[in-house]
């Protein structure tokens, strides 16, 4: 008989288990409480959307887009997205008239196939879609010619051609929406925000949320392809800096509660529409004057996104990157003016700040402030958080003129540069760190009262006694199976329970129940009523 092969947790991804997942609910708590403070509200969010959404908000030259994204047709029939697969596959050669004959045929059965579909409305009736089957029509009466026997209608670099020609068009069929999990929560929000028609509240629409987020990129410290963010978005009509400050206020609070330390923040402009075309384009041109000293990832971002270049961890690049020129000698002055206030609000509310000119944060919506906050432990890529203000963003997406700034954290990076503070994210439940690791033993976690029970009708007893605790916020253990009493006390030290509750014929009997302090082995005899009670003040 075979080994069966054990399943493991896909690369990039992984667990979080007890009891280093109370540590992530606290840190989770602390976001609900400050941002609450704050006025936002809480959004829930799908976990995956329209590819569109992303590729407009995000930026279609991204890697986000191009790399990174899990995308995957949204659609019921299968066997015409296989067929395609398989006629984008296949490519026969002419001196082979069965491999041809099979290959038309299977053309004959997509465009049918297709075309019912497009009839019953079960594929888009996109332009794009008929204009592909017009053209794979088209190379297969071509190719239908190369079956003539002993002619030469056709030769081989013309057939290749027209083999070439169906394949194109048969790629560009689409048979339903391509929908990708999220690389990011903003377009979300913002697809949300014009939905549900969110303009028509009252002031600034304050919103946040937490969740998991998905990109397809090479795992690392700290950097998951599952990865977990808690982020915040502000959208109305201003633009105020009071409201740039303030969240980051905000954010540097949330730190502060969950007790990092050595967050340090960085903040830039990036200009506007006005502005930053201008600089792209002089920090193009210079960039091409050093093409040649790039690596391979800047020399593309050359024309994609220059801005990029200036965000570059490669070390031979540093000193030539130093040398380019900075935003902040070309801002137009609204911007400047902007960027001056932002500070001047930071400073109100007596927040450190360092100015970064190479701070451009990684996505195209982007614009004017942008900031990061960086933390000890992580090594060289040290972000815990980014964002920024991307007004113009709603109006990209379809939505009214609204202005915009968020910031994402990252929840797995944050976790990791809480590892040697994990002592405080886990106090008052009754967990202890193990030294240089957020995860703790299970020995020390999970239950306040361990019940001991011994003989039938002392089951019952603990079963209606658990039931009351519980209801009054007291977490409680109680073993399934009658346990000898020194084992049963045994795995009750081990759960890291602070009492006992023993239950056996006598306390039946007496209606009290022996309660056992693990701590010091001193015990008493309470009513049901005082064990509550005490239980609830403890």
């Amino acid at each position: 008989m075979s080994e069966v092969k054990q399943i493991r947790a896909i690369k990039g991804v992984r667990d979080i288990l007890p009891p280093e997942s109370v540590a992530w609910n606290r840190v989770e708590r602390a976001a609900h409480e400050v941002f609450a403070g704050f006025g936002y509200g809480e959004i829930r969010l799908p976990i995956f959307e329209q590819t569109e959404l992303f590729a407009r908000s995000v930026g279609f030259d991204t890697d986000v887009v191009g790399k990174e994204m899990y995308t995957f047709p949204d659609h019921q029939l299968w066997d015409l997205e296989a067929l395609k697969t398989n006629i984008i596959l296949r490519r026969p050669s002419i001196d082979q008239p069965l491999a041809i004959s099979l290959f038309i045929e299977q053309l004959d059965q997509l465009i049918g196939r297709s075309t019912e579909a497009l009839e019953l409305g079960e594929m888009p009736r996109t332009s794009d879609n008929q204009r592909a089957l017009e053209q794979i029509r088209a190379g297969r009466d071509v190719l239908c010619q190369s079956l003539v026997p002993k002619t030469s209608t056709i030769d081989q670099p013309r057939f290749d051609l027209y083999v070439q020609h169906v394949h194109t068009s048969a790629a560009t069929l689409t048979f339903g929406e391509r929908v990708s999990l999220r690389p990011e929560a903003t377009a979300s929000v913002c697809r949300a925000y014009i939905e549900h028609g969110m303009q028509t509240l009252p002031g600034n629409v304050k919103l946040y949320y937490m969740g998991p987020m998905f990109r397809r990129e090479r795992p690392q410290k700290g950097r998951y392809r599952q990865f977990y963010q808690i982020g915040a978005e502000v959208l109305g009509q201003s633009d105020a800096p009071g409201i740039d400050a303030e969240l980051i206020e905000m954010l540097m609070a949330f730190f502060g509660k969950v007790g990092l330390e050595g967050a340090a923040l960085q903040i830039n402009s990036i200009g506007c529409k006005e502005c930053r075309p201008k600089y792209v384009e002089l920090l193009r041109a210079e960039l091409v004057k050093v093409k040649d000293k790039l690596g391979a990832d800047s020399q593309r971002r050359i024309e994609t996104n220059p801005l990029r270049v200036l965000d570059s961890k490669v070390p031979e690049e540093q000193a030539i990157i130093e040398k380019l020129p900075r935003i902040s000698e070309h801002l137009c002055a609204e911007c400047r003016d902007h960027f001056t206030e932002v500070r001047r609000q930071l400073d109100l509310r007596g927040i450190a700040y360092e100015q970064n000119w190479r701070l451009v944060r990684g996505l195209d919506y982007y614009m004017r402030t942008t900031f990061e906050i960086t933390a000890p432990g992580l090594g060289s890529q040290n972000a815990v958080c980014g964002g920024g203000r991307y007004d113009g963003l709603v109006e990209l997406l379809g939505g009214p003129p609204t202005k915009g700034i968020g910031f994402a954290i990252g929840e797995d990076r944050l976790m990791l540069s809480l590892r040697k503070d994990v002592t405080v994210l886990l106090a008052g439940v009754g967990m202890k760190a193990t030294p240089g690791n957020v995860s703790v033993s299970v020995e020390d976690a999970r239950v306040d009262v361990f019940i001991v029970w011994m003989g039938a009708s002392a089951q019952a007893a603990a079963i209606a006694l658990a039931r009351k605790l519980r209801d009054a916020g007291v977490k409680v253990e109680v073993p399934a199976v009658e346990m000898k009493f020194g084992k049963a006390l045994g795995l009750a030290d081990k759960l890291g329970a602070k009492r006992a509750v023993i239950i056996g014929e006598d306390e039946i009997a007496a209606g009290k129940f022996t309660v056992k302090r693990l701590s010091d082995a001193v015990q008493k005899s309470l009513s049901e009523a005082e064990l509550v009670d005490e239980l609830k003040a403890s």
